[in-house]
């Protein structure tokens, strides 16, 4: 069986992809790592869950020189949740080597942005719209892009980005590398690497069955004024791990969350009038397992790469096919397998009959639960859900070990640069430069990554030490 140690991958990648449980690489990663390592175009149709992000993210982390000035690769995503889900991945492995990402997207304060796009950023990912804005304002320099990647083309192209990604392309240099990764390959997408990339190796990768064939599906027939009481029958039987409960609407998603909430359910909730920094807070704790329930609306269809999610309930069938297979597609990842049931009021007859038919499949209409089905389980789901109630992280990808990021009450304004930081951090004993990570200097705090276990030897010096002559308070950095 191959292993990353087959490719010619930098130590510092091969350390964290080992932290990161990274055992083997995936049929997608065998096929693109290799070409991408010797600077190919490469077009790539694989569905979602087949381990497409690390692997571009793995080849553009050994190939960029972590002390170059500019960012040198461009990230182009749908949407804000997979941004974010993309820079984490990337972040993490390319932690050893000092990669910096960043996620660029709507609704985040354009002077967030520029302040972080000031430093040094070797990554850019973001979506096409706020890509634009930035580089039309000049605060994204693409002078020296040399990689570019088009993630879930087919998703951008269905949300009507196509022209604002031909923009983008069309404004890069024109020597660089490119990667276009989809699900499925439109006419449209054709055209666009055709126009744009240089003689591309096309990948196909066919999954082991259909992802559909690996979840098991089916509906209940209810009342509307009777969902909630089948809910929560329904999750007592199937007892799971982890599940995503899809509504229709906000108003929905708030109602179904409150009434779990006020019944002690480890439960958040997801949709698109909260704040994005809300939105993006509950992502992170649903995907670190703090809760073991998300109420969503499709908001949370795209972008959310849980391995354990084991249930996806339609609470509210959805309206659009393609959202059906986009929402149970949450589950059965990482050739896992999942099930999901769907909620089909006596009026969606219809709806249910196009489903079937755009997935070729008759899903199975079950029996509602009786006492029989789910009172077995009552202990075991309530012991589940004080587990949920007691932890605060868990089956989260990150590297940790051995890091501990700094905070500091000094920044620009201070006229703190890295180089201080570094100056400072090597005068201690028994550190160098290779246990200095990414070092983030603000307009007025600065971070840094303290590598190796190092870092209550360093935080202790530096509570009692100066940098650049300035007493500047020193903690640990609250996550």
């Amino acid at each position: 069986m191959l292993d990353f140690k087959n490719y010619s991958i930098k130590d510092e990648i091969l350390k964290a992809l080992n932290e990161l449980s990274y055992k083997h690489p995936s049929k997608v990663q065998q096929e693109v790592i290799p070409l991408a390592l010797k600077r190919q175009d490469i077009v790539v149709k694989a569905e979602t869950g087949s381990g497409k992000t690390a692997a571009f993210a793995i080849p553009l982390c050994n190939l960029i020189d972590a002390e170059i000035k500019n960012p040198k690769a461009l990230v182009l995503t749908p949407t804000r949740e997979l941004a974010i889900q993309v820079k984490e991945d990337i972040s993490n492995i390319g932690r050893y080597k000092k990669i910096r990402a960043s996620a660029i997207f709507g609704k985040q304060p354009f002077t967030t942005q520029i302040n972080e796009l000031k430093q040094r950023v070797h990554i850019v990912v973001g979506t096409p719209g706020r890509i634009i804005d930035h580089i039309n304002r000049g605060t994204l320099v693409t002078d020296d892009i040399s990689f570019l990647v088009l993630d879930e083309a087919d998703e951008m192209l269905n949300m009507g980005f196509l022209e604002q990604v031909e923009e983008i392309l069309s404004s890069l240099p024109k020597n660089r590398i490119n990667m276009l990764f989809s699900a499925t390959m439109p006419d449209k997408i054709k055209e666009v690497y055709t126009k744009y990339m240089n003689n591309p190796k096309l990948i196909e990768i066919k999954p082991e069955g259909s992802k559909i064939d690996r979840i098991n599906q089916g509906y209940y027939l209810v009342k509307e004024t009777d969902k909630f009481s089948l809910l929560e029958k329904v999750l007592l039987k199937e007892n799971p791990d982890s599940a995503i409960l899809f509504c229709g609407t906000q108003d929905k998603v708030n109602e179904v969350y409150t009434k779990l909430k006020n019944k002690t359910y480890p439960v958040k909730e997801l949709h698109g009038g909260m704040l994005q920094k809300d939105r993006i807070k509950t992502l992170e704790d649903f995907k670190a397992g703090s809760y073991r329930f998300l109420v969503a609306t499709d908001i949370a269809a795209r972008g959310i790469d849980v391995e354990k999610i084991s249930l996806v309930i339609n609470y509210d069938i959805p309206m659009e096919k393609e959202k059906y297979v986009h929402r149970i597609g949450r589950t059965g990842r990482a050739g896992n397998t999942g099930r999901a049931l769907t909620f089909v009021t006596p009026y969606e007859d219809r709806f249910l009959k196009e489903l079937e038919e755009y997935i070729n499949y008759e899903i199975p209409k079950l029996t509602p639960p009786v006492k029989e089905d789910f009172l077995p389980n009552k202990e075991s789901f309530k012991l589940k859900n004080e587990n949920f109630k007691n932890i605060t992280t868990r089956n989260k990808k990150e590297v940790k070990a051995g890091i501990t990021k700094i905070y500091l009450n000094g920044g620009k304004k201070k006229k703190i640069r890295p180089g201080d930081i570094v100056g400072a951090l090597c005068k201690i004993p028994d550190v160098s430069i290779d246990d200095i990570g990414i070092i983030d200097v603000q307009e007025n705090v600065s971070y840094v990554d303290i590598l190796n276990g190092k870092g209550s030897k360093v935080l202790k010096v530096l509570q009692t030490s100066k940098i650049k002559g300035k007493d500047l308070k020193a903690e640990i950095a609250k996550s």
